[in-house]
């Protein structure tokens, strides 16, 4: 089976020719996952659905292939697709929030993790996502490697319109896992490479959702409904600012969107509520609840260590309550429990037992529960939606400036991974959400102190908050799902 668009996406973008060194460059590359993973593209493969567990308020279904099927999996007439990839934690999150705002919106959403498969395209991406973490990895030990060499390919390497020629002709690859689809299915993607697969296969409704505020070449996905959370994405987009060394042909009118801040819809419902009990415990003056969580990569260990060992003093007074979400992590406890004296001693932990880890937060909510309380879990659905369960009960969420950015609750940001992550802690310091990125342990510990001692900032910011709700700043999800109903 081969579908693809006519359209030579990676020759012209947007108008823009594609010198032709950068284009043989791209022929080779997919040439080479082809002679490692195999020649799929005369297949077709049958899909089936799968409830997952985690996420059952969603309704969310986990698409797989059925190697029994004989025939295209049947979707119903309200289905939407949240194509996606495992690369870290951020893509898995921006997906449920898509899926939990189709919902709402009275679709039935169905999850398409193009990683997660034994087809040559899933191989690609593997391949690629593999290096990304071993990079992210490397850069939190190395201040030489992440100044040469992974800043700048973040930054300014990602950035170039010529890195996406060899993206759109990798993802060619995906098309045999499009078989099923009907062409005009509703499909909102997370990552540029399932939006590229897509397009690829022919289906009409795609929905490229871009995670970062970073203009990137790398997640233009021609043929597909560009959305961006902020202004600053927006423009950069459009005049494909940076792009190249020469000035480029724009974006044209419908191709790109600015929707606002993908949320859950459980989060923005509850945005007044959650904010209410942060005011309230903030002029109570009861213990102020620290959420720290640890990426999809598991890097920064050391950043993790040393953040404990300041606040344990409190934590042991009773002033704070550390909540900290490893995901899938395990190795994460454990090498604080070696290296933070009197950590394990504090530390309640929460492994493995989903429904009991929920039932916990609910009694959190209403109840001050004094430890440091460490949830871990293997599944990575769970392990994902565990933020999205512990930031309605927590008064601070401290994190690296990735997608947890545009979530609405107030965020202290750890050192960024990644120059690409830079500025989207500039727009939640700006948005006024977020106070601005820490650049080392010290000034992350300083600013701690600062914020659990004068509670005001945190009456300011939840007020601020239920602002930003009324102005439909956190309604992207439901945006970007109308989008992809109504189509170009």
């Amino acid at each position: 089976m081969k579908t693809m668009d006519a359209f030579d996406h990676s020759a012209i973008i947007f108008g823009n020719q594609i010198d032709r060194k950068t284009i043989k460059k791209a022929n080779k590359g997919k040439k080479k996952y082809i002679k490692k993973f195999g020649d799929d593209s005369s297949i077709a493969y049958h899909l089936s659905a799968v409830p997952i567990a985690a996420l059952k308020e969603m309704g969310v279904k986990n698409l797989v292939i059925d190697k029994d099927a004989d025939r295209p999996l049947e979707l119903p007439s309200n289905a939407l697709i949240v194509g996606n990839i495992r690369m870290g934690f951020g893509h898995y999150r921006i997906s449920m929030a898509i899926a939990s705002c189709a919902k709402a919106l009275g679709y039935e959403p169905y999850w398409f993790d193009l990683a997660s498969f034994e087809a040559t395209g899933s191989k690609m991406i593997r391949a690629q996502n593999d290096l990304y973490s071993l990079a992210s990895r490397i850069s939190q030990k190395s201040r030489l490697f992440n100044h040469f060499f992974w800043e700048p390919l973040n930054s300014e390497g990602f950035r170039k319109i010529t890195y996406n020629a060899a993206d759109q002709r990798n993802s060619e690859l995906l098309v045999p896992l499009f078989h099923d689809f009907p062409k005009d299915v509703p499909y909102v993607a997370t990552h540029v490479w399932p939006s590229q697969g897509a397009v690829h296969a022919g289906l009409t409704h795609v929905v490229n959702a871009i995670p970062d505020n970073w203009p990137m070449g790398l997640h233009l996905s021609e043929g597909a409904i560009h959305v961006v959370q902020t202004p600053f994405a927006y423009y950069g987009y459009k005049m494909l600012n940076g792009m190249d060394k020469k000035p480029l042909k724009p974006m044209k009118d419908g191709d790109l969107y600015e929707v606002g801040h993908y949320v859950d819809d459980e989060l923005v419902k509850n945005v007044a509520a959650d904010s209410m009990g942060r005011i309230e415990r903030a002029e109570r003056k009861r213990p102020v609840r620290v959420l720290a969580t640890v990426g999809g990569a598991g890097a920064g260990s050391k950043n993790f260590a040393n953040m404990v060992r300041h606040l344990l003093p409190r934590i042991e007074k009773g002033e704070v309550t550390m909540l900290i979400n490893f995901g899938d992590h395990k190795d994460m406890y454990e090498y604080l429990c070696k290296n933070v004296e009197g950590y394990k001693k504090a530390a309640v932990t929460h492994f493995e037992e989903y429904e009991e880890s929920r039932k916990w937060v609910d009694e959190f909510a209403f109840k001050d529960i004094p430890g440091i309380h460490c949830f871990y879990h293997h599944d990575i659905f769970e392990a994902v939606y565990m933020t999205n369960l512990l930031m309605r009960v927590s008064d601070w969420m401290v994190t690296k400036p990735s997608e947890l950015v545009f979530y609405p609750i107030p965020k202290i940001f750890m050192r960024h991974i990644g120059g690409h992550e830079v500025y989207g802690g500039i727009h939640g310091r700006e948005v006024g959400d977020a106070i601005w990125e820490c650049e080392d342990d010290k000034t992350l510990a300083n600013m701690l102190d600062t914020l659990i001692e004068d509670r005001s900032h945190i009456v300011y910011m939840s007020r601020l908050i239920m602002k930003r709700k009324e102005e439909g700043l956190y309604n992207g999800g439901y945006e970007a799902v109308r989008l992809a109903i109504k189509g170009k």
